[in-house]
C-alpha cells in the first residue's frame, strides 16, 4: 500500500485526492487548514449573495462522498523534508506530528486579499468571515473596486446588482480589464458592467503603501501613480492580484523566485520523483492555470504511475483564461470559452441540472446533503 498526502485541499487538491482515493493500493492522506473546502473563486458572488455562495462552495469535507477513503487532517503544514519523505503538521492545540508519504502532492495554493488566506479556521470562523464583508458592502452608499482581473470585474458587477442604490466604480491600470481573457470576453463584460451601472475607469494605477497586502475592505482615499486625483468611497474592496503563494513550509530550492513551486510538464517538482504540485502554487506557466483547467486527473494518473514505472503525462496549458466572470446571475450563467466567446446556461438549469449532476455528481462524484446549520445569510 502506497501512501500519498496531498497538502491543501483547495479546489486543485480536493479533486485530486477524490481521483487518487479511486485508485487501488493507494492510501490518501489530505490535510487542509479549513474542515471543508472553501472556494477562492467567484469572489463577486460570495460578497454579494453569501450565503447562496456557501451552498455551492463552502462545504465540509464529511459530505464528499469522494473522500470517504481519504484521511483528513485538520491542521497547518510547518515543515516538509522531502528527502526523509514527512511533512509536519500543527494541529488547533498547538502540537504537531509528522505524516509520512511515498508520493506527496503539493496543492496549498495563494493568499489574495482576505478571501483566500491560509490560516487555521473552525466552521464557525469561516461563516463569521462571509457575513462580515457582506454587511461592511451592504452598508456602504458608494464602494471602489481596484484591480482589473476576474475577482475585481466579478466583484463589480455583483454590488451593482445587489444594491442599485450604491454607486460603484472599477478602477484598472490598462486600457481594458482581464487581460488575461481573450479580448471578446472583456467586451461582453463591459457592456454587462454598463448595464449594472458601474463606472469604469481605465488607466488608473493605484498606489499601494509599504507591506500592503490588500486583506481588508478599506475607506482611505486611494491614490493613483498614474497622475489623477484621489478617489474616495465609503468602502474600497482591493483585488490587485497580491498573491503570495503558501509555501512558507517548503525547502527554497523547490521554488522559484517567486516563491511558486518549480514543476516540469509532468506536474513534478524537478529532483523529486515522487513530489508533484497543482493548481495556483504551482509555476506551470503564467497563469498557473492548472488550478482552472482540470489538471487532477492528469495529475492523478501521474502519481500512480510513478509507483508502478508507466509513461507519465504532459500538461499542456491554454492560452488564455476561461470559465465564468459574473457568476450565476437571474439571467443565468454566462461561461466564456478560450476564444472568448460565451455560452450561456439558463437559470433554471443551474440548479436543476448543472451543480446537482454536472458539478456534484460528475465532477465530485457526490455529496451528501448538508448536515449543519449555516449562520452565513
Amino acid at each position: 500500500m502506497k501512501r500519498v498526502v496531498v497538502a491543501g485541499l483547495g479546489d486543485s487538491g480536493l479533486l485530486t485526492a477524490i481521483k487518487l482515493a479511486k485508485a487501488e493500493d493507494v492510501e490518501v492522506v489530505g490535510i487542509s487548514s479549513k474542515p471543508g473546502l472553501v472556494s477562492g473563486q467567484e469572489l463577486g458572488w460570495r460578497l454579494s449573495r453569501p450565503g447562496h455562495w456557501a451552498k455551492h462552495n463552502w462545504i465540509t469535507f464529511d459530505r464528499y462522498r469522494g473522500l470517504d477513503r481519504v484521511r483528513t487532517v485538520h491542521g497547518e503544514l510547518t515543515a516538509a523534508d522531502l528527502a526523509g519523505a514527512t511533512v509536519t503538521v500543527r494541529g488547533a492545540d498547538g502540537s504537531e506530528r509528522t505524516e509520512e508519504f511515498d508520493a506527496l502532492v503539493i496543492s496549498t495554493g495563494v493568499s489574495n486579499g482576505f478571501w483566500r488566506q491560509p490560516t487555521m479556521q473552525t466552521a464557525a470562523e469561516i461563516d463569521a468571515d462571509l457575513g462580515k464583508a457582506h454587511d461592511r458592502l451592504a452598508a456602504a452608499s458608494s464602494v471602489i473596486v481596484v484591480g482589473g482581473g476576474a475577482a475585481a470585474v466579478s466583484s463589480a458587477a455583483n454590488i451593482a446588482l445587489t444594491w442599485p442604490d450604491t454607486r460603484v466604480d472599477l478602477y484598472f491600470p490598462g486600457a481594458r480589464a482581464l487581460t488575461g481573457h481573450h479580448p471578446r470576453a472583456w467586451a461582453r463584460v463591459a457592456q454587462r458592467l454598463a448595464d449594472a451601472g458601474v463606472t469604469l475607469h481605465p488607466g488608473h494605477r493605484a498606489v499601494l503603501p509599504p507591506g500592503f497586502t490588500g486583506a481588508e475592505i478599506t475607506s482611505d482615499p486611494v491614490e493613483w501613480s498614474t497622475g489623477q486625483p484621489p478617489a474616495s468611497a465609503d468602502a474600497v474592496l482591493w483585488t490587485v492580484g497580491l498573491v503570495r503563494p503558501n509555501t512558507g513550509w517548503l525547502p527554497a530550492d523547490v521554488l522559484d523566485d517567486d516563491g511558486f513551486v518549480r514543476v516540469t510538464p509532468e506536474l513534478r517538482v524537478p529532483g523529486h520523483d515522487r513530489v508533484f504540485a497543482i493548481g495556483d502554487v504551482a509555476a506551470t506557466d503564467p497563469l498557473r492555470s492548472s488550478a482552472r483547467n482540470r489538471a487532477d486527473g492528469l495529475l492523478a494518473h501521474n502519481v500512480v504511475a510513478g509507483f508502478t514505472g508507466k509513461p507519465l503525462k504532459s500538461y499542456r496549458p491554454p492560452r488564455s483564461r476561461w470559465g465564468s466572470v459574473l457568476g450565476i446571475q437571474r439571467d443565468g450563467l454566462e461561461v466564456f470559452a478560450p476564444n472568448g466567446r460565451a455560452f450561456r446556461f439558463p437559470a433554471w438549469s443551474f440548479e436543476r441540472v448543472l451543480m446537482p449532476w454536472i458539478v456534484r455528481r460528475g465532477i465530485y462524484r457526490g455529496i451528501r446533503s448538508a448536515p449543519r446549520v449555516s449562520s452565513v445569510h
